[in-house]
């Protein structure tokens, strides 16, 4: 299983923190470990793991994100 970190620009209070939590358990194949201010950790047992849908969904939510290297 391989662990991802996202970084979030836009997000200010705990409602963010729910909502980015929320979209990113929406998605098949992605399980959520912690949100907090600026970044979501998950994990995913998918090859290829669905980052670019995490992204895309992130990016409906009104948020602006990207894959940490």
């Amino acid at each position: 299983m391989a662990e991802f970190t996202l970084r979030i620009d836009g997000m200010h209070c705990g409602s963010c923190v729910r909502r980015v939590n929320q979209t990113l358990a929406a998605i098949e194949g992605i399980m959520v470990g912690e949100v907090s201010l600026g970044e979501a950790r998950f994990t995913s047992n998918l090859d290829p793991a669905p980052v670019e849908l995490a992204v895309a969904a992130l990016a409906r939510a009104g948020f602006a994100a990207r894959l940490e290297a």
